[in-house]
């Protein structure tokens, strides 16, 4: 029995045996490679985390030392400002002005006011209201504030200028007087008429009508021949008639 034992074993080892051991140990060798060449994978699960467990960023008070330059804001923190809205230009309607038809006689000036010489005498007492004249019927030196044309009785008398009576009485020194306003601001006086004048207070008279006479009645210049007694006043004040009557 031992000598068949032992010639089994001694066959086991000889060729046959020995490339069955080896094709086995190469067998295990590939195996075990193979499983060490293969991943093993296993699904991840990703962690689930809490809002209680996430932190909350902190924001700590800056603290600003006097003198120092200001920390500059992170740009993530500065607040946007509004985007500004395009200008917009008001829209203008165009307005279509149609004005009337214009005459051209509307703007035609005005012709300069006819000033005519009351009557045709010689100048027999000038004006002057800045020297004194001597006046021969008072026996005194005065002003005078207008001139004296000498004329004989009954002359008429006309205006000397286009204007509306606006005075007709009988004056203690210089008699019978009309007064005349003109537009220029300008007011004519004729004294020394005779008592009764052909205009009232409130007619309209053109340059060179008749408004009365020479006459005798002014007391204050009957030393001198027949004349008429005549004064302008502009605003007011006497001016020379002779300035009025060439002007």
């Amino acid at each position: 029995m031992s000598n068949a034992g032992g010639r089994g074993t001694r066959h086991l080892f000889d060729g046959t045996g020995v490339y069955i051991a080896l094709f086995l140990v190469v067998t295990a060798l590939a195996v075990a490679g193979y499983w060490t060449l293969i991943p093993h994978t296993s699904p991840v699960q990703e962690p689930v985390v809490s809002e209680a467990a996430v932190p909350k960023p902190s924001v700590s008070p800056t603290t600003v030392t006097p003198g120092a330059a200001a920390p500059k804001p992170d740009e993530a923190q500065k607040p946007k400002l509004p985007e500004a809205e395009p200008e917009t230009k008001p829209v203008q309607s165009v307005v279509t002005i149609t004005l009337p038809p214009v005459d051209a006689a509307d703007f035609t000036p005005a012709a300069p006011a006819l000033v005519v010489a009351p009557l045709i005498g010689e100048t027999v007492a000038a004006f002057s209201v800045d020297a004194l004249v001597y006046n021969e019927t008072m026996g005194d030196w005065r002003t005078h504030d207008g001139v004296d044309l000498a004329a004989e009785l009954g002359t008429p008398v006309c205006a000397a200028s286009a204007g509306t009576v606006i005075d007709v009485r009988e004056d203690d020194l210089m008699g019978t007087t009309v007064v005349l306003s003109h537009d220029d601001g300008c007011s004519t006086i004729y004294a020394n008429l005779q008592s009764e004048p052909t205009v009232q207070v409130g007619d309209y008279v053109t340059a060179g009508e008749v408004i009365g006479s020479v006459g005798g009645t002014a007391l204050g210049e009957s030393a001198l021949a027949p004349h008429l007694h005549f004064g302008v006043t502009r605003n007011g004040e006497f001016i020379d008639p002779q300035d009025y009557l060439n002007g």
